[in-house]
């Protein structure tokens, strides 16, 4: 019996690049792009492998992204804060 494709995480790794954190979303599309070649040289727990390592650095650029936004945001209503107790706003 065939064992299952393990999930690729192309899309996921693709849209976290684009609109997240690019250095690691380049390292889970290298991931997600061994995936199905892994699988299909008959290499599954190769393929599983870079699934999780797909998976894992997606999440990473997902959640930096989210981590920088989130400072970014509380940097500006500091400095919003701050401006606005001087008199200069």
């Amino acid at each position: 019996m065939p064992k299952i494709r393990p999930k690729n995480w192309l899309v996921e790794s693709i849209l976290t690049t684009i609109f997240c954190c690019l250095p690691f979303g380049i390292a889970g599309i290298v991931n997600a792009n061994a995936v199905n070649s892994r699988y299909d040289s008959g290499d599954y727990e190769g393929a599983l492998r870079a699934s999780k390592q797909a998976a894992m650095w997606t999440k990473v650029s997902f959640w930096v992204a989210i981590g920088f936004w989130v400072l970014y945001v509380i940097l500006m209503v500091i400095l919003g804060v701050s401006l606005f107790s001087m008199g200069r706003v």
